[in-house]
């Protein structure tokens, strides 16, 4: 829950910056110099691409926690008992073994999204956050919501 409570306090902010953005925008193009038309249009640009980001990583949230609750609901999720150091961060060991489990079961069935699913969290195990987030996409898209 907190991390939803956080990322709606993101996304106010994010559209409070993005209104005074446009606002400066319209502003500089209503100046009539052809510096201020140029920089008032990428102004108005870039709320438009941050909206885009921001509702694609929103998209994939949702995406992702749908995923996993099915998981869950079915028991297909792992146990989260991997040893930890003091503290608190899974132990490299730990989740390199993890890593090289869901590896195997991902080679074995690549079309599954359970299994890629199963693989983001290890990678997120390990410490390898770009990789978790690749696969959790994949998983996504063959689960079908992406």
């Amino acid at each position: 829950m907190r991390t939803k409570v956080v990322v709606a306090v993101s996304v106010a902010a994010l559209l409070v910056y993005f209104v005074l953005l446009g606002r400066t925008g319209v502003l500089l193009l209503g100046t009539g110099e052809w510096a201020g038309a140029a920089l008032g249009t990428a102004l108005l640009a870039f709320p438009l691409v941050g909206a885009y980001a921001v509702w694609r990583e929103l998209s994939f949230g949702r995406a992702t926690e749908r995923l996993g609750r099915e998981l869950a609901d079915r028991g297909e999720l792992p146990v989260d008992d991997l040893r930890r150091t003091a503290s608190g961060r899974v132990d490299r060991a730990a989740g390199q073994e993890m890593y090289e489990r869901y590896r195997t079961e991902v080679e074995a069935a690549p079309g599954d999204a359970g299994a890629w699913y199963r693989l983001a969290l290890a990678y997120d195990a390990a410490g390898d956050r770009r990789r978790a987030r690749a696969a959790a996409r994949h998983a996504v898209r063959l689960h079908g919501g992406g």
